[in-house]
């Protein structure tokens, strides 16, 4: 152990004259352990519910989207659905139609996107399966049926429609003419099923109808909008849909994928959660005024002996060293127990689940915990870093005091 440890650690140790220092520094202690929980446990909360957005999102959409250029319908679908399967990235595919459209129930109108789908095949590219109530295995209805219609559940209260109720889907964009003239399009479908994902933004305008139907309605004749994948890494969706663009042939055809349809809320809370890292890293700075006045106070009362080793041939230096480790070991005092507290709350959390939330205003029930090393190594780093900068001036004070004037004073 150095000189300057040696001292800095008896000074730690040693019974002090004043029992208010003593009081000052476990506060200090104290100050930076609950900076650092606090920001440990809104780092792992954080974290869970962008990991939960991601899965309830990822679960809705599918990874990849392969499109035409002007958004030209897509003919050979089922082609190139079996090319596009053949890429080592994908595991299956699926074609759909999407359009806005106007649906109409029991409480009014509103507008909605319209889904075409083959149920069998889009189970297999995303988790809808999961998320309607009750249970179908197809949309598609025999000839001379009210076709099928899935109706977000949020959007089924608004318009007061459940299942079993007939509701009338119009196109705006799409138009038949009738002795009165050009009409817009207007089809009848049968709630049969309602759909739940969690996410409000969804379950609030999304509706699913066979797509042989949304073929017909929007005039798409034997088109499709586009063909819908799931990949092996979600997370790859990017350079994924490039391979597979680049596996049919390339133009012209285009990818789109999760992420990039997402990246403004997903912007956000990235945004989101460095802002509240350096909110809650005042916590920590409130504690550095502690560990700084901690510090003032120790050379007040060790000014006798400063002056005794600095005539005994001690430098300035390593009188800075002293004080400076003596502010280290405080800080990181403070960040091990802080971080071992956020540690086992987080763990708390995520086992017991003993916070709630309201299901109408959040898409979960419980706090999602998720906690990443590299947030603990980065709030530690941080908490040790402001410790230390606390630390530097009252060091340096102490550096600066003459022998005979520190011994003469006392």
């Amino acid at each position: 152990m150095s000189f300057e440890w040696f001292v800095a650690w008896r000074y730690l140790r040693a019974k002090r004259k004043t029992r208010f220092i003593s009081i000052i520094t476990f506060i200090s202690v104290a100050g930076v352990a609950v900076g650092v929980m606090a920001l440990v446990v809104v780092l792992a909360v954080m974290n869970g519910f962008e990991n939960e957005i991601h899965r309830r999102i990822i679960g809705i959409n599918a990874h990849v989207i392969v499109l035409r250029y002007g958004n030209h319908p897509i003919t050979n679908y089922d082609e190139l659905a079996g090319k596009l399967e053949a890429s080592p990235d994908v595991v299956a595919a699926s074609p759909f139609t999407y359009s806005k459209a106007v649906l109409r129930g029991h409480g009014g109108s509103d507008g909605v996107v319209v889904r075409g789908i083959d149920l069998a095949r889009e189970g297999l590219v995303t988790d809808i399966l999961t998320n309607i109530d009750p249970p179908l295995t197809t949309l598609r209805k025999p000839e001379g049926e009210v076709p099928a219609i899935v109706v977000g559940d949020e959007l089924a209260k608004r318009l007061r429609v459940t299942l079993g109720d007939t509701v009338a889907i119009s196109s705006p964009f799409d138009y038949v003419l009738t002795p009165m003239g050009l009409m817009p399009a207007i089809a009848r479908f049968q709630v049969e099923s309602l759909f739940s994902s969690g996410m409000f933004e969804y379950d609030q305008s999304l509706v699913y109808i066979d797509i042989t139907e949304a073929q017909s309605l929007f005039s798409l004749k034997d088109g499709v909008v586009g063909v819908a994948l799931r990949i092996t890494d979600p997370y790859d969706a990017r350079a994924a849909g490039e391979r597979a663009v680049a596996a049919v042939g390339g133009f012209p055809y285009r990818s789109n994928n999760w992420i990039e349809l997402n990246r403004n809320l997903f912007r956000w809370m990235k945004t989101e959660k460095k802002v509240m890292f350096w909110i809650l890293s005042l916590i920590i700075m409130v504690a550095a005024f502690n560990i700084a006045s901690t510090l003032i106070m120790v050379v007040m009362e060790k000014t006798k002996d400063i002056g005794i080793m600095k005539s005994m041939g001690a430098r300035s230096g390593s009188i800075l060293r002293i004080f400076i480790f003596e502010g280290l070991v405080i800080g990181i005092l403070g960040t091990a127990a802080g971080s071992l507290a956020g540690y086992v709350l987080a763990t708390l959390l995520d086992r017991y689940q003993f916070v709630s939330l309201p299901g109408d205003v959040y898409p979960i029930e419980t706090l999602p915990v998720e906690m990443h090393g590299v947030d603990f190594a980065l709030v530690a780093l941080a908490a040790v870093a402001i410790s230390f900068v606390a630390a530097l001036y009252p060091s340096w004070k102490a550096s600066r005091l003459a022998p005979a004037e520190a011994i003469r004073r006392e």
